[in-house]
């Protein structure tokens, strides 16, 4: 299973900073269930879930029916929003067969409050998937989340099945069927060390060949330890290094901002887009607080947020507790104001504290130059990301701020261009704008400029 990050609404918290209202209890959250816990059919080296087994060593690692209903039953009761998702991850979910995701949709049905939009996402490796999967996936409106880390030969490089073979053209055999079935799905990639090397190949692969629209990346970052827990300050040769990661980044923003603005869909641009248009936390690792995004274990065990799952941050069983009241504990409260606490003054004086706000708690475990803790490991890629792309990025507010359109920041950016047989000469500044608004380019574009 690989890595993955939730997406917040406006509309899913008391205010912008839920953690920080008079009210303590959300009117919305978001869980992502593991029905089978870590139980995969795949072996994923970099998959850093298969290690939580150890949390459960006598489980059959499949989620009971009184788990499943007080789940359901206690997730509508508690949403006081029109809209509920219910998230299936793993492990890998289609192990609890399809019976199963069938009767969920039948517990949906009878616990949802009247007028209730319910979404179903279903994270998913692909492998087991056929017809009856997808018209099933089609028929219900599921959201599938396919993994698939590229081209064969970067895909195979970690993702394997337990005999040590690849798995590529598996996934590609589930990514047919579902467009079959005319399935609504997105592509999660994980990305390491090696295919961190390849960012354009990466990216026109799923693009140009596979035809996706909605692309999430990934940054693998494993520590180098054998509990599976959150310790050490080291990675594994598998985890994507911090210049990698920048520069895949501005590789594939380079390519995007020219073409496909409007048209391709990647989580991480938008995602940091909202910082500069005030909005940072539209994707969970960019948020000023974190707590909203808990993940439930297969026996009913609630915990903090996917990436700790562990000990320390069990919140407690919904089976003995209301989900609600977990949700709402001093101790998550705690756990989601850490983010913006723990934060080093190195973080605190930079120009992009407002975009990332630190990222994901998990990857805080490096020094700043000065010596101070919590420094995220991916902190020198950001930073070479966020500067790179600021100008478009501004642009890009800018034109949504005032009620235009994101994707005119492409022909913008090729007034910038010099030395193409595609460059257009820019407007003066009296002329008309190049984007037909009607207006003088410097009331129009040229304001960006």
């Amino acid at each position: 299973m690989a890595e993955g990050q939730h997406t917040i609404e406006p509309g899913d918290m008391v205010n912008k900073d839920s953690m920080t209202s008079t009210r303590t209890t959300p009117i919305a959250f978001h869980i992502m269930a593991k029905p089978t816990g870590s139980a995969c059919n795949l072996r994923c080296e970099y998959c850093f879930f298969q290690k939580k087994e150890k949390l459960y060593p006598k489980s059959n690692f499949r989620m009971s029916e009184d788990v499943h209903e007080a789940y359901i039953k206690q997730l509508f009761d508690a949403h006081q929003v029109p809209q509920v998702t219910v998230a299936w991850q793993g492990g890998e979910p289609t192990l609890m067969g399809l019976d199963f995701f069938r009767h969920s949709v039948q517990l949906q049905k009878k616990y949802a409050k009247p007028g209730t939009l319910v979404e179903n996402t279903f994270q998913t490796n692909g492998i087991l998937l056929d017809d009856e999967w997808c018209r099933f996936f089609h028929e219900n409106n599921f959201l599938v989340g396919l993994s698939l880390d590229g081209p064969k030969e970067l895909h195979d490089t970690y993702r394997k099945d337990k005999g040590g073979r690849g798995t590529f053209d598996r996934v590609m055999r589930a990514a047919q069927q579902l467009r079959n079935h005319k399935v609504e799905f997105n592509i999660l990639c994980a990305v390491n060390r090696k295919n961190a090397d390849y960012p354009l190949e990466v990216y026109r692969f799923f693009r140009d060949e596979l035809g996706v629209k909605y692309i999430q990346f990934i940054p693998v970052v494993e520590r180098d330890n054998e509990s599976g827990f959150q310790e050490g300050s080291t990675v594994t040769d598998r985890s994507v290094q911090p210049d990698q990661w920048g520069d895949f980044l501005i590789r594939i923003f380079d390519d995007w901002i020219r073409k496909d603005v409007g048209q391709m869909f990647v989580l991480n641009f938008d995602g940091a887009l909202a910082g500069w248009l005030g909005r940072a936390g539209t994707v969970c690792i960019f948020g000023p607080t974190c707590g909203m995004g808990m993940a439930l274990e297969h026996n009913g065990d609630l915990y903090s947020c996917d990436h700790f799952v562990e000990p320390n941050y069990s919140l407690g069983n919904i089976l003995k507790t209301p989900m609600i009241e977990l949700v709402a504990s001093g101790k998550q409260r705690k756990f989601g104001q850490d983010k913006r606490d723990a934060l080093p003054q190195y973080c605190l004086n930079c120009e992009f504290i407002h975009i990332c706000n630190g990222e994901c708690p998990k990857n805080r475990f490096v020094e700043t130059p000065y010596g101070e803790q919590g420094l995220n490991y991916l902190c020198e890629g950001y930073k070479a990301f966020f500067g790179h792309a600021d100008r478009p990025m501004k642009i890009m507010a800018g034109l949504l701020q005032r009620g235009r359109l994101a994707e005119e920041v492409m022909t913008l950016m090729k007034t910038k261009e010099r030395g193409g047989k595609n460059v257009s000469a820019k407007p003066g500044r009296n002329e008309p704008c190049f984007c037909g608004s009607g207006l003088k380019f410097k009331k129009c574009h040229g304001k960006y400029e």
